[in-house]
């Protein structure tokens, strides 16, 4: 009998035989453990440096999920409370109409400021201080709170922002001291160390995307114009950008999300409160009306949540985040945590295609239903 590693390993390497991927990683844990670790491809093309365990991959808006875990460690221990005004935390955010905007609103899309800032560029981008300032800037599209629509990257500052101004400690510093060293998670990252650059694979855009991209009417000075070459520049992988920039393996997103499939706890370190993991992962209602852009089938206060199509079909208690065909979530209910990384930008109708393939596979071989 195969076991389930070799399973999945051997889907991995028909996903880059047939020419659907370049590098691809994947982890998975089941009841705290961790059963699937398994990688193939390359994480560069142009050289063939192999994928390794310890590849680093650009996770894109999965960092989403790790910024929602950092705001529910502060709020667990009563420094946030989800109601209240981010301008409590950061005074200068109720500039243009957004004092009531809350942590709520920013946890699923509807504090109002999807746009980016006025003169928005890669500097900016990488400087937090000034993309904050530009933020706090920002009027709101609509009265914050009556609808909903992504916030691709002003999710991360506004959120970022909150736990510096609530913590005193950059979101940087505070995921390594209170989610990565204490659960031993060693290569997560807001912001890549210089001595991990090497490890980073290189992204590529699938043919065509640039141009998709300009038809959607993003401009071409834009940072996400061009988003391989953008967050291939060692500046923009040394930046804090808690919305699309981190920098992860497999094995560390599947350890993070064991944490909360474990219900706030691993290996005998907890960092969240059961209760607390049932709020993040309820889904927060959503009325028609309400709705401007957003592409999950239901959202907890932080994460994606599962149910839908793609790779959490048949989990309806997973929460987590997808980012350009990338995935990693944790089931609760089932105490199952995966995670999936790749270097081809894929943003078609066929974005999760690969990401669903190894889901599948691996709950097959795991015998999860």
């Amino acid at each position: 009998m195969i076991n389930p590693n070799t399973k999945v390993r051997n889907v991995l390497e028909s996903l880059v035989q047939d020419g659907g991927e370049i590098g691809v990683q994947v982890a998975a844990y089941l009841d705290g453990k961790l059963v699937i670790n398994a990688w193939a491809g390359f994480a560069d093309e142009v050289s063939q440096s192999p994928v390794d365990s310890g590849t680093l991959f650009t996770a894109f808006s999965l960092s989403k999920g790790i910024t929602a875990t950092c705001i529910h460690i502060l709020a667990d221990r009563g420094f946030v409370d989800y109601d209240a005004p981010i301008a409590n935390y950061w005074p200068e955010f109720a500039a243009k109409g957004k004092s009531r905007a809350t942590i709520r609103h920013a946890l699923t899309h509807r504090v109002g400021i999807p746009q980016d800032p006025p003169g928005f560029d890669i500097d900016m981008m990488c400087d937090w201080d000034a993309v904050c300032r530009a933020v706090a800037g920002l009027e709101p599209l609509w009265e914050p709170g009556t609808r909903i629509r992504y916030h691709p990257l002003t999710y991360g500052w506004i959120l970022g922002e909150v736990v510096r101004r609530a913590d005193g400690r950059s979101i940087q510093q505070f995921l390594y001291e209170e989610i990565c060293r204490p659960l031993g998670i060693t290569d997560l990252y807001f912001g890549a160390p210089p001595e991990a650059e090497h490890r980073i694979a290189t992204l590529k855009n699938v043919p065509g995307l640039a141009e998709s991209l300009s038809r959607m009417g993003i401009p071409s000075n834009h940072p996400l114009r061009d988003p391989a070459a953008t967050f291939n520049r060692p500046e923009v992988r040394r930046a804090t950008i808690p919305g699309a920039g981190v920098i992860v393996n497999a094995l560390s997103l599947a350890r993070h999300y064991a944490m909360l499939a474990g219900g706030g706890a691993l290996d005998g370190v907890r960092l969240l409160s059961q209760e607390r993991i049932a709020i993040a992962g309820a889904p927060q209602p959503e009325e028609p009306e309400m709705i401007d852009l957003r592409w999950w089938t239901g959202h907890g206060l932080g994460y994606t949540l599962g149910g839908g199509s793609g790779p959490r079909k048949g989990l309806p208690h997973a929460l987590g985040y997808e980012g350009i065909g990338t995935v990693g979530f944790a089931d609760p209910s089932c105490g199952f945590a995966f995670a999936f990384l790749k270097n081809l930008l894929d943003m078609s109708s066929n974005e999760m295609d690969s990401a669903t393939r190894v889901t599948e596979v691996t709950m097959e071989a795991l015998g999860i239903a």
